[in-house]
């Protein structure tokens, strides 16, 4: 690891104006930036403590949307009676991310930011058609994950809150790496007020959505509709644990099976 300096913000203000001024990183719940600077492949010179900022936590019912503060512990989430009463799948996405210690650790806005490829968290934002809210403005979700580790945020900017809306039906099915439990493929179906979404995490260098399930479910939200979708494995991940066209298989499977979890 290399040497770095740790400044403890304590409002969304004082962290903003830090990270603008030392072009530093803000520090979550550190359970993959810590991760990454100890094996040296990042090397922020300032870390920004956003923990001591309480604005930053809780979880609310807003009229039709849950919001849920930046720095929510997953575990938390899992938890919230408000989560599971209004959005349940949310708090399925919760119980199935890591292991105790990152569930205790590790928080939705960390996880977002962060954007791994292989994430829960985004499928879930973008699955939702959630609200990313910052210090500076209110990003929608189809806007917010760029690419690899990449998100439309500034230097400067701050995530403050997620806001869910409340779907009709939906569910998140993933296939886990036994190891890590990220997803290998993971998909994230709803019905939601303005149409089906299916979002997609793990099978590609970004979390992103599948028009052929939108469009097949949108006409019969099904399993057997899910399961009869030929995906193309154009663009997905190839790596030691799966093809381009195991993906494309899995992202299928699994969305026939988040249709029947919606229920």
């Amino acid at each position: 690891m290399y040497a770095f300096e740790l400044t403890r913000a304590k409002t969304v203000a004082d962290a903003a104006a830090t990270l603008a001024k030392s072009g530093g990183k803000a520090l979550a719940g550190g359970q993959s930036l810590v991760g990454a600077m100890k094996l040296r492949l990042a090397q922020p010179g300032t870390l920004v403590d956003l923990s001591g900022i309480a604005e930053l936590r809780g979880i609310q019912k807003d009229g039709d949307a849950v919001v849920i503060g930046a720095m929510t512990r997953h575990a938390e989430i899992a938890e919230s009676s408000a989560v599971r009463s209004a959005i349940p799948a949310l708090a399925g996405v919760a119980q199935g991310i890591g292991d105790r210690q990152v569930r205790n650790m590790g928080t939705l806005g960390g996880s977002i930011a962060n954007n791994d490829p292989a994430a829960d968290w985004p499928a879930a934002v973008m699955g939702l058609s959630a609200t990313v809210v910052t210090n500076k403005r209110k990003i929608a979700a189809d806007d917010f994950f760029k690419g690899m580790y990449e998100t439309a945020l500034a230097a400067d900017e701050v995530i403050t809150a997620v806001s869910f809306p409340v779907p009709k039906k939906a569910a998140y099915v993933k296939f886990p790496n036994p190891a890590s439990r990220f997803a290998l493929v993971g998909v994230f179906v709803a019905q939601t007020a303005t149409g089906v979404r299916v979002a997609v995490t793990g099978a590609a260098p970004s979390v992103f959505r599948s028009k052929p399930l939108e469009d097949a479910l949108a006409k019969s939200f099904t399993a057997d509709a899910a399961k009869a979708v030929k995906i193309d494995a154009k663009g997905l991940n190839a790596d030691l644990h799966g093809s381009p066209e195991y993906r494309a298989h899995l992202i299928a499977v699994l969305a026939s099976r988040a249709v029947t979890a919606a229920g």
